[in-house]
């Protein structure tokens, strides 16, 4: 990877960077009034010794775990691919300290959640988790097909909206052999795939990077812990995925967060043409900040989330 300061140009994403491209683009939080199951609990043993894990079951019988911490208004959190819910540990513990109840899911086919071989789609990802949770274009899809009813507002981080392929209408989009070339890394050699994403996730290729080997190895174990075929799937998903037109159905008060050093989802086909496109939202950039800041910088995204919160609560009093 690139030692340089400078964002990685395109030609740098499309070769040794290839796999960062569509990455966590899904990285969104959403808050709803009341969490709604998908289907029905799964049934839960109670042996001796043993910790009970929350799990949903879909309408397809997929199973679905979760987290659900603290008491209070909800707050429900996606994460990106291919992490799982521990991915938002640092925004979970920090909320469900200052009053909210706070949730996040194993997407299907990721973390602790069962691994089908169908359904690793968004309009899938979104109808798993309908009131219960949806990452950023997760969480997208899942208004544009369900509505606001039960959401009072949102916080994209990251997000891939409105569309990371390039085509005739974005041209500011990757190519499709830019994914093409995610998805032989993870056909050929995943574990050592999600080891070298890493670097340019956290930006830890630039000169003034301190480096934690902790933390790039709870993304090679989170990773590692995606089924193969969800893996393989999801980056479709993420990359081809149109949400302009469930962009302009969001009517609720929405907070997007970027790093303009995002080596991941470029800011500029990305954030800042979904804040025009979000009627009523508020773009905040972090100067130098990479994709995973919300590891990196967890103070400051954790202040911001929460700052906001509250401000659209006394909006809405």
């Amino acid at each position: 990877m690139s030692n340089s300061t400078t964002p990685m140009s395109r030609r740098q994403i499309l070769t040794g960077g290839a796999a960062v491209v569509g990455v966590t683009g899904l990285s969104i939080t959403t808050f709803a009034s009341q969490p709604k199951l998908a289907s029905t609990l799964a049934p839960q043993r109670k042996n001796q010794g043993e910790a009970q894990m929350n799990m949903i079951i879909t309408k397809d019988g997929t199973t679905i775990f979760y987290k659900d911490w603290g008491t209070g208004p909800t707050v429900i959190f996606s994460h990106g691919w291919p992490l799982n819910a521990d991915a938002w540990d640092a925004q979970m513990l920090f909320l469900g300290q200052n009053g909210y109840r706070v949730i996040a899911h194993d997407r299907r086919g990721h973390g602790r959640s069962s691994q089908p071989w169908n359904g690793n789609n968004m309009d899938t990802y979104a109808d798993d988790l309908v009131g219960h949770s949806t990452g950023g274009g997760e969480v997208v899809r899942y208004i544009g097909r369900h509505g606001t009813k039960r959401v009072s507002k949102a916080v994209l981080i990251g997000a891939v909206p409105p569309l990371m392929l390039k085509t005739e209408k974005n041209p500011g989009g990757l190519p499709l052999s830019a994914f093409d070339q995610i998805r032989a890394g993870v056909t050929a050699d995943r574990s050592q795939f999600f080891k070298d994403l890493t670097i340019p996730f956290y930006g830890y290729n630039k000169p003034d990077a301190k480096i934690s080997q902790g933390v790039r190895d709870a993304f090679w174990l989170q990773g590692m812990q995606v089924s193969i075929v969800g893996a393989y799937d999801c980056i479709k998903a993420f990359s081809e995925t149109d949400f302009t037109e469930d962009l302009k159905k969001i009517d609720v008060p929405t907070l997007i967060l970027h790093g303009d050093a995002d080596q991941i989802v470029p800011i500029q086909a990305s954030a800042l043409l979904s804040a025009k496109l979000i009627k009523n939202s508020t773009l905040k950039v972090y100067p130098g900040a990479p994709h995973g800041m919300c590891t990196t910088l967890a103070d400051k995204v954790n202040a911001d989330i929460l700052g906001f919160l509250k401000k659209a609560d006394r909006a809405a009093a």
